[in-house]
Parts: structure tokens; C-alpha cells; sequence
């Protein structure tokens, strides 16, 4: 136990001198970025509201918590698309992961959130000022994450713990691009029934360095005379965040199960979360799933609870419950979900699909 208490003691002196660093480095760049980088993936985990960081045990866990890739058993694939902002942009997600031993594994992973088909009307009015629909031109700005995961054993029974490498790419058309680096890092404790999860996101801080298209930015600058065009930012910092979990199985009858669990986010800034700060922000999710004879599944979550200032300054606590069902059979395991199932707010419902498969059950 007491190198458990070091182990964690260690992470957490590590997160503070990184968010104290970065309260510096603010005063120059941007605080964070890359947020479609925390959207989630896989439909099972989102109908959780993402309560899954000390649960999760396959090949999704690459964005979770890569310590949960140690219990897979084959070589296995995921697939995911859904639509967001009433089908604006489009989020696509493909996984592959693979035990290499009995004590580590490896996964790889893509994301893709982007939005196409952007009319460009920087050129719409020709030098006579003549509107000419001719010159509008379609442009794509669409965000790429690729991570490479690694998780292995630790000789303390029971702890798990998993690293990612991540590499960002952002594109905005021809107007402007950036390439970003950052690491995360999880941990995962399971005795008996109960699990325990940590999941550090961007421990290093993950740094964009974007380039500009200058006749590009010309262009937009002189569009619209004597409004404010000034180049952005150059550099992008995301702060590191914090997810803690802990998760109950329950069995009933040998074909009847139910995992709970609650999660806590933690991020080091101001927002509108149940417990802020001006250091620190905590946002509680919890998430259940209820299965039959590892068969079907019915799962929920209640997530994202915010205090919301209400036209008469009253303050109003809302959240998102997400609900979704999964069917699994002969190593193949299809599941949908529906996010912001609520009229607390204005609310553009989201339906996502995944799938996962077991390549090793092909073999057999």
C-alpha cells in the first residue's frame, strides 16, 4: 500500500509543477487546444458519458487509459463514425491493438474530426465589385490524431499501467496548418470486483506550432476594412488533465452483470464545472452497463454537469445523459449510442455507431 500511495503521490507533484509552469507560459499562448482530442470514442464508452477510465480493458483503451489494453486476450480492430452539430462535422475513429506477451501489449489509433465542403468567399467580388459566384471555392478544416499506445504489467499486483504518443495535425484549408506533440499516461489498479483508474492526459502539456498562408491571410485581412484581422497565435499549449474512476462489477445468476462507475475530471482552469476554481475545475461522470449472458448490453451515463447563469442571474445545474445498447457475438461486437438525450439545453442530438471485432476469432 505504501507504494501505492508513492506511486500516486509521485503523478500528482508532477501535474501541479506542469499546470504551474503553464499559468506562465499562458500569458503568451493559448491554455489548451486540440478539444477534439476529449470528444471520446466508441459508442459503448460514450453511452457511458466516458465513466469508463478504470473499467476499460480493450482495444478502445488506447484512448482511455492505455493500461487497459494489458487484459486483451488477440489481436482485435474498432471502427466508429458519428455526426456532430446536426451533421456538420464528422468524427471518425479506427483503432488496432495487439498483446505482444503476457505482461505488455501495443496499439495504434486514428481520429479524424472534420468539416468539408466550406465555401471560400474571400474572392466572391472581383476588382469592379461584382459579386461572381464562379470564384467561390470549397475548402476542408479537419483535425488528425494519430497515438501510438504501450501498456505492461507492474510487479505490484494488480496495477496495470499504459503510455501514449501522440502526434496532432490540424488543417484548415489552405489558409493554415499545425503540427502538435504530446504524451498521456495511465494507470489501473483491480482487486477483486473493484477497479481503480488514472488517466493523465497531455502530462508533457501538448504543443501546436501552427504556419500561416500569408496571401491567404491578406486576403482576409483586406476583406472586410477596418475590422480586427491581426494574426493569431502562433503556438498552442493544451494543459494537462486528470480522470479519475472507480468501477464495480456485480454478477447476478452467472448470466446477469452490472458495472458501475464514477469518474472524476479534473481540469486546471475556470469553467462552469459543479466545482470551480481559479486553479482547478471537477467534473463528476458516472456511467452503468447492464449485460446478459455476454450477449446484449444496455448502457447509461450522466456527464458534462454544468452551472449555467440563467438570464436572471440565477444559477441552473444541467447535464447530459447519453444512453445505448451493444449485441455481441463470435468475437464481433456492434454498438450504438445517442448523447444529449435531454431538452436542458439546446441540445443537437448525436447518434454514434462503432464496432469492434476480434480478428483472432477469423482463425478459428
Amino acid at each position: 500500500m505504501k507504494n501505492i500511495i508513492n506511486l500516486i503521490h509521485i503523478i500528482i507533484v508532477l501535474f501541479l509543477s506542469l499546470v504551474l509552469d503553464n499559468e506562465l507560459k499562458a500569458q503568451i499562448n493559448r491554455n489548451y487546444s486540440n478539444e477534439f482530442m476529449n470528444i471520446g470514442v466508441s459508442a459503448s464508452d460514450m453511452s457511458m458519458s466516458g465513466a469508463v477510465v478504470a473499467k476499460t480493458c480493450g482495444v478502445n483503451s488506447g484512448y482511455w487509459n492505455p493500461a487497459g489494453l494489458i487484459h486483451l486476450e488477440s489481436n482485435s480492430i474498432s471502427l466508429m463514425h458519428s455526426n456532430y452539430f446536426s451533421n456538420i462535422a464528422n468524427f471518425n475513429y479506427v483503432a488496432l491493438a495487439m498483446p505482444i506477451d503476457d505482461t505488455s501489449a501495443f496499439g495504434v489509433s486514428m481520429i479524424r474530426f472534420g468539416v468539408d465542403d466550406i465555401m471560400d468567399t474571400t474572392h466572391l467580388i472581383d476588382q469592379q465589385g461584382n459579386i461572381n459566384y464562379d470564384r467561390i471555392n470549397l475548402f476542408s478544416a479537419a483535425d488528425y490524431g494519430f497515438t501510438v499506445s504501450y501498456a505492461r504489467k507492474l510487479k505490484l499486483l494488480g496495477f496495470n499501467y499504459g503510455v501514449n504518443a501522440k502526434v496532432i495535425r490540424r488543417i484548415i484549408g489552405d489558409f493554415a496548418s499545425s503540427w502538435g506533440f504530446g504524451f498521456d499516461v495511465g494507470i489501473q489498479y483491480e482487486t477483486r470486483n473493484w477497479k481503480f483508474g488514472l488517466m493523465a492526459r497531455d502530462i508533457t502539456t501538448t504543443f501546436n506550432s501552427w504556419k500561416y498562408d500569408q496571401d491567404k491571410l491578406t486576403d482576409i485581412q483586406s476583406a472586410i476594412p477596418n475590422q480586427n484581422q491581426s494574426e493569431p497565435d502562433a503556438n498552442e499549449i493544451t494543459i494537462p488533465k486528470l480522470q479519475f474512476g472507480l468501477a464495480k462489477k456485480y454478477v447476478f445468476n452467472y448470466d446477469y452483470s452490472l458495472i458501475t462507475e464514477i469518474d472524476l475530471i479534473v481540469r486546471f482552469e475556470k469553467n462552469n464545472d459543479i466545482i470551480s476554481s481559479s486553479f482547478v475545475s471537477i467534473n463528476p461522470a458516472f456511467g452503468f452497463e447492464f449485460g446478459y449472458s455476454n450477449l446484449v448490453y444496455l448502457r447509461g451515463g450522466f456527464g458534462n454537469f454544468q452551472q449555467e447563469t440563467q438570464f436572471d442571474d440565477t444559477s441552473k445545474i444541467t447535464f447530459q445523459p447519453n444512453i445505448g445498447i451493444g449485441f455481441k457475438y463470435n468475437g464481433i461486437a456492434i454498438d450504438y449510442a445517442i448523447t444529449d438525450i435531454s431538452d436542458q439545453s439546446i441540445a443537437l442530438y448525436s447518434n454514434i455507431f462503432s464496432i469492434e471485432i476480434d480478428l483472432e476469432s477469423f482463425r478459428k
